[in-house]
């Protein structure tokens, strides 16, 4: 009688644990949130490579009038997905990502060549701790920032073509200063998993930096040859490493 109940315990375990394999739902939809100085349309070739092995992409275009304001656009879009989604963030969209991550259907972040705040830290106070190359940020009279469109070739986008590099310089999308004077409340790396692509030349925030960030919110780490526009020089390794955080997360 033993011996069956044994067997018996083994075949129902056999069984089960394909079945709930079979049930687990993958993880297909990707949100990406770009950052300041840029829009949305320079992750255009991450979107067609993560379409093209059936994720359902959005681009969130955030108004960079407030940090408030670019959580709230971002969990506009998270609530038009249906199911989970992976979280993505290049520069400020990490500050905004920290935030809007702590959504219900958000499974995980990854950050690119992105700022990682704590509690109560603000993009200026990391920028300062550890300062970049460039010196060419501005303000307008109104509180808008920008960088210089003589130094933004070398210092955001070195590694694209220089006609791609020279349109961005003249189509900046300026981010409110405020926004980056705004402490972040609920970091959401603490209680989920996150991944950090490090490009290590980028001008516009020190690699060093986000190696700490990453470090500190125990971020799996990848590092890439590319400048600030890492998602436009090298779309593969930045569409990889979304990739394998949704394949992760749906385990």
């Amino acid at each position: 009688m033993r011996n069956l109940t044994i067997l018996a315990a083994t075949l129902l375990g056999l069984l089960a644990a394909p079945l709930g394999h079979a049930m687990a739902e993958p993880i297909k939809n990707v949100v990406i949130v770009h950052g300041a100085l840029a829009d949305g349309s320079g992750w255009r070739k991450v979107f067609d490579l993560l379409s093209a092995k059936g994720f359902h992409v959005t681009v969130v275009q955030p108004p960079m009038t407030a940090l408030k304001d670019d959580v709230a656009a971002t969990k506009r879009v998270l609530d038009l997905q249906d199911g989970r989604s992976v979280l993505v963030g290049h520069s400020y969209g990490g500050m905004i990502v920290t935030e809007a991550g702590n959504a219900e259907n958000v499974a995980g972040l990854v950050y690119v060549a992105a700022f990682q705040p704590d509690a109560g830290e603000t993009l200026l106070d990391l920028a300062a701790r550890t300062p970049a190359a460039t010196k060419s940020i501005a303000a307008t009279e109104d509180g808008y920032l920008y960088l210089d469109p003589k130094a933004f070739e070398e210092d955001f986008a070195a590694d694209i073509p220089a006609d791609e590099a020279r349109f961005m310089a003249h189509s900046q999308v300026f981010p409110a200063k405020a926004a980056f004077e705004t402490r972040i409340t609920t970091p959401a790396w603490k209680n989920k998993k996150s991944w950090a692509l490090i490009a290590t030349d980028d001008r516009a925030i020190h690699p060093d930096l986000m190696r700490e960030m990453a470090k500190r919110a125990g971020s799996e780490p990848v590092e890439v040859k590319a400048s600030h526009a890492v998602f436009m020089s090298q779309p593969a390794a930045v569409a990889a490493l979304i990739e394998k955080a949704a394949a992760t997360l749906s385990d």
